[in-house]
């Protein structure tokens, strides 16, 4: 690990190896669909009970609870005050992680991921690599090492949450036009929505994923607009707000469900041809600098190269 080469090898190996198991990996990928519905069924049988307790005058617990190591060092250590986070919830919804687990899986890492890193920092510059510098800069770096350790669970969060943003945005104009055909054939909204999460799951586990749960949101929660609400809070998108507005003022004034599907539908079809343009028009400025460090020494090396090579021979 002293030696820079041998470092950059390794770096070099590691990255061809992610590179190799991100290609493969869809080949090892299970039947997630079926998984991901049987989340929802669990979270619809929560709301089903809620509405009994209710019913009984008792009060309901949506979140499951939580036990293990981590659970009673979050608890003892009572990190939920210490790192507390008040957009967390919102966070863990728009990911599609439900329940008191990730909350406490994310507080433990809150909390681990510093030390491990401020930890992994001193051996490296300590007892591996002292890069040259006095003790007092090593010993900064590594704590800028484990302070950037507090954010990386959050950065991660924010990370799986785009991911699954993305993908409920490329398919979500398309369930649209299905939901708009399913209203004006006499379907009911909730058979409607449920209709469309068994036909786009194939595109879109997690758009499916979405709608099931709104299904059962409408079917259990006192207020229909709650459950727009949460969808557009869980998605967090600007074409789904509006969408979610839209069947809100329709529950509300009994406006026409069919004519507000049918312009949302195109506006969020207008909306993913502008993110494709806006990606398409950004490709060249990106693709600047991997031209000019991969390929441009290679082509000079080809053109060059013989030219290079016959005057050595001339000489």
């Amino acid at each position: 690990m002293s030696d820079p080469a041998l470092a950059v090898s390794g770096l070099a190996a590691i990255a061809v190896f992610a590179t190799v198991i991100s290609l493969i990996e869809p080949l090892f990928q299970g039947n997630r669909f079926a998984g991901r519905l049987k989340s929802v069924a669990n979270r619809r049988e929560q709301l089903r009970k809620q509405s009994r307790d209710a019913l009984k005058k008792r009060q309901g617990n949506l979140r499951g609870q939580s036990s293990g190591f981590v659970t009673d060092v979050v608890s003892r250590l009572n990190l939920q005050k210490l790192l507390e986070d008040d957009g967390l919830q919102n966070k863990l919804m728009q990911a599609g992680l439900r329940g008191q687990g990730p909350v406490m899986t994310f507080y433990f890492f809150r909390m681990v991921m510093p030390i491990l890193l401020f930890a992994a920092g001193l051996v490296y510059f300590f007892l591996v690599n002292d890069m040259g510098k006095p003790p007092m800069v090593r010993f900064a770096m590594a704590f800028g090492i484990g302070f950037a350790g507090y954010y990386a669970p959050g950065i991660y969060l924010s990370n799986l949450a785009a991911k699954r943003r993305d993908s409920i945005m490329r398919a979500f104009p398309d369930a649209l036009d299905l939901l708009l055909i399913c209203v004006e054939a006499g379907m009911s909204i909730e058979a409607a929505f449920q209709k469309v999460a068994a036909e786009v799951g194939t595109n879109s586990i997690e758009l499916a994923e979405e709608m099931s749960l709104t299904t059962a949101e409408l079917s259990y929660l006192s207020e229909r607009r709650q459950a727009y609400e949460n969808l557009a809070k869980r998605t967090n998108h600007p074409g789904v707000k509006a969408v979610a507005t839209s069947l809100i003022q329709a529950e509300r004034y009994g406006t026409p469900l069919s004519a507000s599907l049918r312009v949302m539908a195109k506006e969020n079809r207008d909306m993913r041809m502008a993110m494709a343009e806006k990606k398409a028009a950004a490709l060249p400025a990106k693709l600047t600098v991997p031209m000019i460090v991969f390929f441009l020494p290679v082509l000079f090396v080809v053109i060059l190269g013989p030219a290079i090579i016959k005057f050595q021979h001339m000489n």
